[in-house]
């Protein structure tokens, strides 16, 4: 039981990996690999502000600073040097992994004895787990009402169209451009944010952290909209945060099973081509079933 709830606090604040990958992924259309060296920035950030002194709260706001201005890298290379979002998220990212260095001045950084955004509800003595379920529903239900007014906006409306149709969004006179820099900027601000709360709550910021992290992100998207198709926005965004989920409490069940810890980033892998695959699965079978109910019919009429 213990582990389920564990499971179910930190999906809830991987989720936040999910909600900022979102914008880039599903809004923008784009195939951003920063993403894994913003996270790792955020959490640096994060960690090495905390280590000088400063609020544990302000730590994770210059987190989604750092990420935002690494995102803006992002967008500066795709819109005004023309080259593709995928080369321009791996060149981010590369160029992020010795920023990130300099940032921390090692590759790993403890926050051993200090205090981190979970310190003061820790103390009050509640079960175990409750300090990072608390704090990851208030982060999450702040970004998701956050994201649900931003994109009624006429600015929000307009970086959707971006996303949808580029070549119909400049005949309406929205600058892509534009959009597309602050849609990344937006992106990468909240996942940076993500890395900075995960790393409080591990209690360390490594330069590693973020390998493998835009599979998580990416398979907490796909197991939310699989599972909750045709949904309203708002809805969609809390589907996330529940394929987040999903995804930790998958995992618990592999652990439970003996596998190899080394075999996680294989097995999730493999769990995101799986739920990819699944659409095309119930079509298939869909297609079986309405054949079966029109060859019925026909067999009375033979007989």
């Amino acid at each position: 039981m213990n582990m389920i709830i564990s499971a179910i606090a930190q999906g809830l604040i991987w989720s936040l990996l999910a909600l900022g990958l979102f914008i880039s992924y599903r809004i923008l259309n784009v195939a951003d690999m920063s993403t894994e060296g913003s996270f790792t920035l955020g959490a640096a950030v994060a960690v090495t502000s905390i280590t000088n002194g400063l609020n544990p709260f302000l730590s994770i706001f210059l987190s989604l600073i750092a990420g935002a201005l690494a995102g803006g890298v992002t967008g500066f290379l795709i819109t005004k040097l023309n080259i593709s979002s995928l080369l321009a998220g791996i060149l981010t990212m590369t160029g992020l992994y010795s920023v990130n260095l300099r940032v921390m001045g090692k590759a790993n950084v403890n926050l051993l004895g200090l205090n981190t955004i979970f310190s003061g509800i820790s103390e009050l003595g509640l079960p175990r787990h409750s300090d990072t379920i608390l704090i990851g529903v208030l982060i999450v239900l702040v970004i998701i009402i956050l994201y649900s007014i931003f994109f009624k906006t006429e600015f929000g409306q307009a970086l959707i169209a971006t996303g949808d149709n580029q070549a119909m969004a400049r005949s309406l006179g929205i600058s892509t451009n534009i959009m597309t820099t602050v849609g990344l900027m937006m992106s990468n601000g909240v996942i940076a944010l993500a890395g900075g709360v995960i790393a409080q709550s591990n209690g360390y910021a490594d330069i590693q952290m973020g390998i493998g992290a835009i599979v998580i992100g990416l398979a907490s998207i796909i197991i939310g909209e699989v599972l909750f198709p045709h949904v309203s926005l708002k809805i969609r965004l809390v589907c996330l945060v529940l394929g987040s989920i999903i995804y930790r409490l998958v995992m618990v069940l592999v652990l439970e099973a003996n596998l190899n810890p080394n075999d996680f980033k294989l097995i999730s892998a493999i769990m995101l081509a799986g739920f990819l695959a699944l659409p095309k699965i119930k079509a298939v079978y869909d297609v079986k079933i309405y054949r079966r109910k029109i060859a019925k019919p026909i067999d009375k009429q033979v007989k």
